[in-house]
């Protein structure tokens, strides 16, 4: 029995007064946002939310009070948006297919009509938050351990043939491998320390993936199987039970916590300079408050430059040079008044207190790019690079976006 068309109508309004009203400053359109997209395979919703938007990570503004929309976060190629404004503020409709009506989900499928026959998607097919590919690889390697789990875990001892190093479908020997806790294996190389730059605290260690491997028979030693190997396998590599692959359906970006203030520690892949997509290493995790989907905001400046003018660099002026000028003989130094030394001490006679001049400053800070952070540990998180305006580098800030 279909409901009657007033509580048709009633049920859509009833969602929108439930969801705060957007405010313009959260809704800040990008200067060029068009008036309509259609949804390409290949996008993302980051993507998407900067062609509307001035700040993508605010893209829940314009689609959470559309009560048109089921899922915003589950869009597909094909679907038309269009930019609408509502009560003075602006929206996105969308239309699923550029104009297919949707019946709704079965089976954990959509399903939409096209006359004259019907369509199943799969949820799998909906255009993913962010570059998945980028990002893949890291979503099950380990990455990150602290001293104690390097110590403790198994490790490769030799192997069946007389080799120094093995590769994919080679054997290898593993010891502290007793019993069997997984079918699947990760063999993994300890890296660089990872140090607080600000506090000099150990917040662990780099791990390098290096194969993954089936494990044949346990004892002292064990016996694995190298199935994949990205790099050669060597005694002393650790070996770790292979974690499960993490999914992104309930992966929103969202500003990072207020006050976090944070810093690069490492570029993953070898690079120096930092660019779009590049995965790196925040000081910041889970004790900081923070979680996967935030955004922050990368800073590169705060660092002494020098002052070449004043150093006497530049625009030396030899004629004004003279034993009349203060300069002449306290060179780089200026008055700043008289005092006494020690302070307060009675006797001692005033005299002159002179200064050097600054001859370095400080570079303000500014806007270098957008990271997101897609995976946390305790006390470090990865982030991607969404977003990149200028060179970045280790050791750059990072803070969340203005509210």
């Amino acid at each position: 029995m279909r409901a009657p068309c007033s509580l048709r109508v009633l049920a859509p309004l009833l969602l929108v007064l439930l969801v705060p009203a957007p405010t313009r400053a959260e809704v800040a359109l990008a200067p060029d946002a068009p008036g309509r997209y259609v949804v390409r395979s290949g996008d993302t919703l980051w993507g998407i939310a900067g062609r509307f938007l001035r700040d993508p990570w605010r893209w829940h503004a314009l689609w959470r009070a559309n009560p048109g929309i089921a899922n915003p976060d589950l869009i597909y190629p094909g679907d038309l948006l269009e930019l609408v404004e509502v009560d003075g503020e602006p929206q996105l409709q969308l239309t699923r297919g550029g104009g297919d009506r949707t019946l709704g989900y079965r089976d954990g499928m959509r399903v939409v009509k096209r006359s004259p026959q019907a369509r199943v998607t799969s949820l799998e097919d909906a255009v993913p938050v962010i570059p998945v590919a980028s990002i893949a690889p890291f979503l099950t390697q380990p990455l990150v351990a602290d001293s104690d789990q390097v110590e403790r875990a198994a490790y490769v001892v030799g192997f069946p043939d007389e080799h120094l190093v093995v590769g994919t479908f080679d054997s290898i020997y593993v010891r502290r491998l007793a019993r069997a806790d997984s079918a699947r294996y990760q063999v993994v190389r300890p890296g660089k320390a990872l140090r607080d730059p600000d506090t000099n605290e150990l917040l662990g260690y780099e791990v390098e993936f290096v194969a993954t491997a089936a494990l044949e028979r346990v004892g002292d030693p064990a016996k694995l199987r190298i199935a994949r190997a990205e790099r050669e396998v060597g005694i002393g590599d650790r070996v770790i039970p292979a974690e499960q692959e993490r999914s992104l359906e309930n992966f929103y970006p969202e500003p990072g916590p207020a006050g976090v203030r944070g810093r690069i520690l490492s570029v993953l892949k070898g690079v120096s300079q930092i660019g779009q997509f590049d995965v790196v290493i925040l000081n910041k995790g889970e004790r900081d408050g923070i979680k996967a989907g935030h955004v922050l905001e990368v800073f590169i400046g705060g660092e002494t430059a020098p002052d070449q003018v004043r150093r006497g660099g530049f625009d030396w002026n030899w004629r004004d040079d003279s034993p009349l000028d203060s300069e002449f003989w306290f060179g780089d130094f200026s008055f700043e008044g008289w005092r006494a030394d020690p302070p307060g001490e009675d006797g001692m006679p005033l005299h002159a207190d002179m200064r050097r001049d600054r001859d370095t400053y400080l570079r303000p800070y500014e806007r270098a790019g957008v990271v997101m952070v897609f995976r946390v540990f305790d006390r470090v998180s990865f982030a991607l690079v969404l977003e990149a305006y200028r060179a970045m580098a280790v050791g750059d800030r990072v803070a969340p976006p203005p509210a």
